[in-house]
């Protein structure tokens, strides 16, 4: 029986050794003679791989204008092991930098992340084709470096810098965020460039080239056998139109502020204008950095997305979203009046208005800008406990209708950096004032001021909610992705807390303003434009502000002005929101609204010390 077992285990033993063996020569053949993958690494001194950057796509506005582009550009690679001896001296008066500047780029490329002296690590980035040529011819002269094709972005005007954004080289944290970079790659960093950077930036190719002793290229290994060719960048089209923000921004010239136009049956934006602003074609190649630096210091901060990240006081356009509340909740109907005394009154409390009849139904009191009346609403709101056991019941009530309406979060647009503004809770009240407080001490928000910011977008899209009686979708810059569908957050209607027959009612008293009140200079006989003014209070001179639609049935777009310091609203506001609006529905200004257009261009605020 041990001799039967001892035999057996022989037998195994053996029939593994040998399988084994069979394991490596099978794999040692295919190794030598036929993995042309094993000859690239054994041979690889002899070839090169070298990345092939796809063309990153290109920018349209919504009538096909072309707004962002691309155009060759040259870096300049090193591989660090096989530049050494090189005649610096000579390599610098060829590209025309300096030693000191050679030194200290040798030097931050060994400190690179994933540093290797083997592979070739960026040294100058974004040559011109002149340049390239320049180097081109003497580039035998300096072993290790090579010339890498790759495109940069132009712009072809001075126009929508915010919402286009820009290009810039990738930092050691993107590069460790995304495994698609690698030092010296590029990547968008503002605008529409960072929030679609998967979209734009297309997918790596790369070719394998063989070279010489003396490293010099002498084709491609196997006539690119072996090449992966980069696959383009998608193209955008944008919703903005390029003639309406060339006018908004040529309007907003001398003035700080923001103006936003929206479609409101899409959510698309129209426009999106930031004053001041800059040229984005200031901002690329190789002179972006230092202009970066000048704008960043410039006190007016021309960088500021102000439509999305300037947190403002709404005014009395915010009274349009009392009315509907108070509606909806039964405070008011269409025909109560309050008493307005050149303001509110009530236990030692003033909250001044200008004068007017006395006292309002709600229509006409949107159409005179009541502050009185809506002061009055919110107050009955506040202290009704037979609807809300307690203020903080009422509160939490309002505070969600605002919600409902697109407040007090961001709205979800697709642009970096949107700010989320300031809608208050019964929680911060309770906290500001030890949990005693009531209707007169917040009244000041039934008129969009005290605690109460919203920025220019979210102005802009209760006119679009208004304009649509009761609902809204996410705005949006992005028309059309190449072969690929919008996002679902952009194509779903958002509904409010509010009843349609409310926001008609509502509708109608901005009417009334635009007919024979606050705001009869938005007037226009071709159509019934539908406005609210407002006169945000600030430290300084009054915000002018504008929100409205047109025309009042089917509308075409909705839109909102907000000029910093511009004192009322009708000063400002209203005139620059009308000559936009008239921009895009006829598709240009009359003789005299150009007229017009002319004069306010030329309008300069004088800031002082209220620029900030």
């Amino acid at each position: 029986m041990a001799d039967y077992s001892l035999n057996n285990r022989k037998y195994v033993l053996g029939a593994s050794v040998a399988l084994i063996l069979l394991v490596y020569l099978i794999r040692l053949f295919t190794l030598q003679l036929m993995s042309d993958d094993y000859k690239l690494r054994a041979d690889s001194n002899a070839f090169i791989r070298r990345i092939q950057y796809p063309a990153r796509g290109a920018i349209t506005d919504r009538k096909g204008k072309l707004l962002v582009y691309n155009q060759p550009a040259y870096d300049i690679m090193v591989v660090m092991k096989e530049q050494v001896g090189v005649d610096t001296v000579r390599l610098c008066r060829s590209l025309g930098i300096s030693k000191e500047w050679y030194t200290q780029r040798m030097q931050e490329i060994k400190q690179t992340k994933g540093y290797s002296m083997h592979t070739q690590q960026l040294f100058m980035s974004q040559l011109s084709a002149r340049e390239c040529s320049n180097f081109q011819e003497k580039i035998f002269h300096f072993p290790g470096f090579y010339i890498q094709k790759r495109s940069i972005r132009q712009y072809t005007g001075p126009y929508a810098a915010h919402l286009l954004g820009d290009v810039g080289e990738v930092s050691p944290a993107e590069i460790e965020e995304d495994k698609y970079y690698r030092p010296g790659d590029y990547i968008g960093k503002l605008g529409i460039e960072r929030s679609y950077e998967q979209q734009l930036r297309g997918i790596k190719g790369s070719e394998i080239l063989l070279r010489d002793v003396h490293g010099r290229i002498k084709g491609r290994y196997q006539n690119g056998k072996f090449d992966v060719k980069p696959i383009p960048g998608k193209n955008l089209t944008l919703s903005i139109d390029l003639e309406l923000q060339k006018l908004g921004e040529r309007l907003m010239q001398g003035k700080l502020g923001s103006i936003v136009a929206i479609e409101p049956s899409t959510g698309e934006v129209l426009c999106m204008v930031n004053a001041p602003s800059y040229d984005p074609r200031t901002m690329v190649g190789r002179q972006r950095g230092k202009r970066h630096k000048e704008l960043s210091s410039d006190p007016m901060k021309p960088l500021l997305n102000r439509s999305i990240m300037g947190l403002y006081p709404p005014g009395s356009t915010f009274k349009t979203s009392q009315a509907l509340t108070f509606l909806q909740e039964g405070i008011i109907k269409p025909e109560t009046r309050y008493p307005c005394s050149h303001g509110f009154h009530y236990r030692g409390l003033k909250v001044g208005c200008h004068g007017h009849p006395s006292p309002l139904p709600l229509v006409p009191s949107i159409a005179t800008s009541c502050n009185g009346y809506f002061c009055w609403g919110l107050y009955y709101m506040m202290s009704n406990r037979a609807k809300y056991p307690r203020v903080q019941d009422a509160m939490t009530t309002w505070r969600d209708y605002m919600v409902s309406m697109g407040f007090g979060y961001k709205l979800g647009i697709d642009l970096p950096g949107e700010k989320r503004g300031m809608i208050p809770n019964a929680e911060f009240y309770d906290k500001a004032y030890r949990g005693s407080w009531n209707g007169l001490t917040i009244i000041s928000i039934s008129i969009g001021q005290g605690e109460v910011t919203l920025t220019p977008l979210q102005i802009a899209n209760l006119g679009a909610t208004i304009a649509n009686r009761g609902w809204y979708i996410t705005p949006h810059v992005v028309k059309n992705i190449q072969d690929d569908n919008l996002d679902t957050l952009y194509q779903k209607r958002h509904y409010t807390m509010v009843s349609p027959v409310h926001y008609e009612t509502v509708a109608t008293g901005m009417q009334r303003a635009v007919e024979g009140g606050t705001c009869r200079s938005a007037a226009n006989s071709q159509y019934i434009v539908c406005g609210k003014t407002g006169t945000a209070q600030n430290r300084g001179h009054d915000h002018s502000v504008f929100m409205g639609f047109a025309p009042k049935d089917n509308p075409k777009i909705a839109i909102a002005v907000y000029v910093e310091n511009g004192g009322w609203g009708a000063n400002y506001g209203v005139p620059l929101g009308a000559l936009m609006m008239e921009q895009y529905i006829n598709g240009k200004l009359s003789p005299a609204s150009e007229e017009k257009a002319e004069t306010f261009a030329n309008k300069h605020i004088n800031y002082g010390d209220y620029a900030r």
